[in-house]
């Protein structure tokens, strides 16, 4: 639970498909954004053969053991213990497991979470006295985005009290924001078992609450119908859901226009500052994207971007493209040739938005309508009839 603020980190890999899914790896960095394994399962530094790794660096604890636990049905366990070096430095690996799990690592009686989903090494940078406070987790996205979650969490305890984090709306806003772009990952599942002090995050007595729930459970039971934690997620929101509720199926899934848009404001290629809600206010459907024009594909991928704007622009659509590429004078020779609104996001502004939006893929799009998302598209081809269906 970092008391600092912590940037995320991301490198971006992407895949190229006929349907520009994912774009091929872009070995470079987007500035100071540090950008590392954006892509659910890449590898961003592994351990030879089929092992995940968590290791790094806690200050002023050497010959203290440090132990990894797992856990079973909410009961955690020593899986591995090592004695840190006089450095500081230890290293911990273990088999892959087949699926995405939470571990935690425990100096005394302080604990920190993360998340493995495959061979990646996890890396932790703290101190022996503020272990579990004043923490950074690296190497892959999800370890990142687990520890902006608990930083998040712990700060509402802080200023609020610990019974405020049941009851932020701000804090329940923002990590219902995140977990709808990936309802079925493994965040997504720590985030609505998130608890500190015995208090809940998410209650599953409280009706709005429990459809955070029950999206999480409805997208594991159709996207990982073999992970262990299914058969518990649909208990989990069976058991609370009211009687009359119909059999467990599409009809729990969770609503997009109950989740607000995150506002974004960052400026075009001539200095015009653009604001997403503005857009939604002024159009029946804003499609929001994010990208990197340098990319090889970013031209193929604008050509069919284009075609769904000529279809429905001037029936009231929209297109809120944001930009993530490293170099701003081709990001801007770029825009300058495209019809819609063209923002960038550099450095400097931060990954906010990424969090916000959960950006794990590029190109990564969602639509937007009557000023709330109500769906994201991952394949560029279902993109047109996607749209008239809010239109």
């Amino acid at each position: 639970m970092a008391n600092n603020a912590n940037l995320f980190g991301f490198f971006i890999n992407f895949a190229t498909s006929k349907h520009f899914h994912n774009m091929n790896s872009i070995t470079r960095h987007i500035s100071a954004l540090s950008i590392s394994c954006l892509t659910m399962g890449a590898v961003c530094s592994c351990s030879s053969g089929n092992e995940w790794t968590i290791n790094g660096t806690v200050d002023n604890a050497g010959g203290n053991t440090i132990v990894l636990e797992a856990s079973s049905n909410g009961f955690w366990y020593p899986l591995d213990s090592t004695e840190i070096a006089s450095s500081g430095k230890f290293a911990i690996s273990q088999p892959a497991a087949g699926y995405p799990d939470i571990y935690r690592l425990r100096l005394g009686e302080k604990y920190v979470y993360f998340p493995i989903d495959s061979i990646e090494t996890v890396s932790i940078k703290s101190t022996a006295d503020s272990f579990d406070k004043n923490y950074e987790l690296s190497g892959s996205n999800e370890a990142e985005m687990l520890m902006y979650v608990d930083k998040k969490v712990a700060d509402v305890a802080s200023a609020k009290g610990i019974q405020a984090i049941a009851t932020d709306s701000l804090l329940k806003r923002e990590l219902s924001g995140m977990l709808l772009g990936d309802p079925a990952g493994i965040v997504s599942y720590y985030i609505i078992n998130k608890r500190l002090g015995g208090v809940s995050v998410f209650n599953t007595q409280n009706k709005a609450d429990l459809r955070i729930v029950g999206a999480v459970a409805n997208a594991f039971n159709q996207q990982r119908p073999n992970d262990p934690r299914t058969p518990y997620l649909k208990r989990l929101y069976l058991g609370n859901r009211a009687s009359s509720a119909t059999q467990f199926g599409s009809s729990d899934t969770i609503v997009a226009n109950e989740i607000p848009i995150f506002e974004i404001d960052l400026y075009d290629n001539v200095g015009n500052k653009h604001l997403l809600t503005d857009a939604a206010k002024r159009n029946k459907v804003v499609v929001l994207n994010f990208t990197v024009y340098s990319h090889e594909s970013s031209p193929a991928f604008n050509v069919e971007l284009n075609k769904v704007y000529e279809r429905f622009h001037n029936s009231g659509m929209e297109i809120y493209q944001v930009s993530l590429d490293a170099d701003e004078y081709e990001w801007k020779q770029s825009a300058k040739n495209l019809p819609w609104i063209t923002v960038y996001n550099s450095s400097t502004d931060g990954n906010s938005n990424l969090i916000n939006y959960n950006v794990k893929n590029l190109p990564t799009t969602y639509i937007i309508s009557n000023g709330e998302i109500v769906e994201r598209v991952d394949d560029l081809s279902k993109l047109q009839s996607a749209v008239a269906k809010y239109m």
